[in-house]
């Protein structure tokens, strides 16, 4: 007879042939609506709380996993990885988009030696600990101390957008989170593949190099594609988001198919595009912020179906000892070690060692060497979303009481004004349309005293709902909105005068600010 074993294997089998019909689309729909529907009700929840979404995101996975109530068996480790990084590719090119180049530009020393030389620290640190403390091979130890030793891009955007942290330190952090990717895979894949590793500089030279080819492929593509978009005027508005888009994932697989870094390649890219000053900005922003946020709801989603909890408990104490290793000890002189030489203050450096937060990265990571047949590969898993689970837990929510305790984040600057650009092709022009925040200096600025280049001209303002054609005399305030119309000549001179005037008021020209990206109210040199 047959055993009920075969019987059930030969009807999932015969289950996942079955062609993709009508129905199963109607189900797999309705199945997906609604775990986006309970994903974003609990954004306010994660939100008030403190704690990153992707907690939230992993317990909705969790739930429906084969320990939860839908009971679902899910264990494609390969599948997982696919789709992670295809979340990762959404995430960083919708990071890099966000990145603002006049906060990071003087942080990319820092952040690049954070990434490399704090990385190489970290792994080593970590891989010892797990070794000596929790018995692991030295194989797993280096695996898992590579694993995670990358800090996590969404949870660092997402952590970064509610906490006013000074330039410096925000700048740091989105340039780690961007760059440390491209040299943790390299490290993972290669302590995954079959027989150690030679020879640790021809490691070494092999992570320059990816990392080189993907920063060059990154940046031509970023440039080439925001120099066709700002000159080439599309028929519809709703085109240009999908655009940038498309430019930034052509970038990471243009960089994947030559062997370079392709994480590198789509961060560059989409900083290049989102510095650009492309036409219909906002609308592209909150177009990749939306599938930035789909992309971690589904990334954490299927981690959490990867999961099975009851099989966790061996492996807790492991991960609490690594992590502990990791947070206290690897994370700290990993920050020490590749900051000091940048006199960075001891309180910054405080911060940046506490804010190295890790999610789904790690986790998608450690799916590598599952695929690649490493043995034990499950307890590695588990004690990596056990580690990442715990101590985002704990770093999430006191990351603001920190801050507030090292007196870090309470400086107040002049707010920046939201520009969108709109090419007019067939008038040889632009239209820009200008919102006044709260605490720019151009409130109570009339709008002659604005100084615009000539062949440019404030049209039209819209204040409380109303619309009138200003006076040179009007002063403008706080809300209004200006649609701002200029000839392509003096398009950017347009641009760059208004933001000095946003950044200094009616007397930046005589202060010397230019509003040129050299951070607020910069003197000319």
């Amino acid at each position: 007879m047959r055993r009920a074993g075969d019987i059930r294997r030969e009807s999932d089998r015969r289950e996942r042939d079955q062609p993709l019909t009508v129905h199963h689309l109607n189900q797999l729909l309705l199945a997906c609506s609604l775990v986006l529907l309970v994903a974003v009700a609990a954004v306010r929840i994660s939100s008030r709380s403190g704690l990153p979404s992707l907690l939230v995101y992993l317990g909705i996975g969790i739930a429906m996993g084969q320990d939860g109530f839908a009971h679902i068996h899910f264990g494609n480790a390969e599948l997982t990885q696919v789709m992670g990084y295809a979340a990762l590719v959404v995430i960083l090119a919708e990071g890099g988009l966000g990145t603002k180049w006049k906060d990071i530009r003087p942080t990319l020393p820092a952040a690049t030696s954070l990434a490399l030389v704090g990385v190489a620290v970290s792994v080593g640190v970590t891989a010892a600990g797990a070794h000596y403390l929790c018995g692991l091979s030295w194989r797993h130890a280096l695996i898992i101390g590579a694993v995670v030793s990358s800090t996590d891009a969404a949870a660092v955007f997402s952590v970064l957008r509610r906490i006013p942290l000074p330039a410096r330190v925000t700048g740091i952090l989105e340039a780690e989170s961007g760059f440390n990717d491209a040299p943790v895979v390299i490290l993972v894949v290669a302590f995954s593949t079959a027989g150690p590793v030679e020879h640790w500089y021809t490691l070494v030279l092999e992570i320059f190099a990816e990392l080189a080819v993907g920063a060059a492929i990154g940046l031509a593509v970023g440039w080439l594609g925001a120099w066709g978009l700002r000159h080439v005027a599309l028929p519809a508005s709703g085109l240009y988001p999908i655009a940038v888009m498309a430019i930034a994932v052509s970038a990471y697989a243009a960089g994947a198919l030559a062997h370079g870094s392709g994480f590198l390649a789509v961060y560059l890219a989409s900083m290049i595009l989102g510095n650009a000053k492309l036409p219909h900005w906002p609308a592209t922003r909150g177009f990749a912020e939306g599938l930035g946020w789909i992309a971690q709801i589904g990334m954490f989603v299927l981690l959490g179906l990867l999961v099975t909890p009851h099989e966790l408990g061996d492996d807790v104490l492991p991960a609490l000892l690594i992590g502990l290793v990791l947070t206290m000890v690897a994370r700290p002189l990993s920050v020490v070690v590749s900051l000091t030489p940048f006199r960075m203050p001891w309180r910054e450096q405080t911060l940046l060692s506490w804010a190295g937060l890790r999610g789904a990265v790690p986790i998608i990571l450690a799916t590598i060497p599952m695929v690649n047949g490493v043995d034990a590969t499950h307890r590695i898993f588990n004690i990596v979303f056990v580690l990442v689970v715990v101590y985002t837990l704990v770093q999430g929510p006191t990351l603001p009481s920190l801050a507030r305790t090292l007196r870090l984040g309470e400086g107040t600057e002049a707010s920046d004004l939201g520009i969108e650009s709109a090419p007019l092709e067939r008038l040889r022009g632009h239209l820009l349309s200008v919102a006044i925040p709260e605490g720019s200096r151009m409130h109570g600025v009339e709008v002659g005293e604005l100084r615009l280049p000539a062949g440019s001209a404030v049209t039209l303002v819209v204040r409380e709902g109303r619309s009138f054609v200003p006076l040179p005399a009007t002063v403008l305030r706080r809300g209004d909105e200006l649609l701002v119309v200029a000839t392509d000549q003096v398009r950017d001179a347009a641009e760059r005068r208004l933001r000095a005037v946003g950044q200094g008021g009616k007397l930046a020209g005589w202060l010397g600010m230019t509003g040129n990206g050299h951070g607020h109210g910069t003197p000319r040199r």
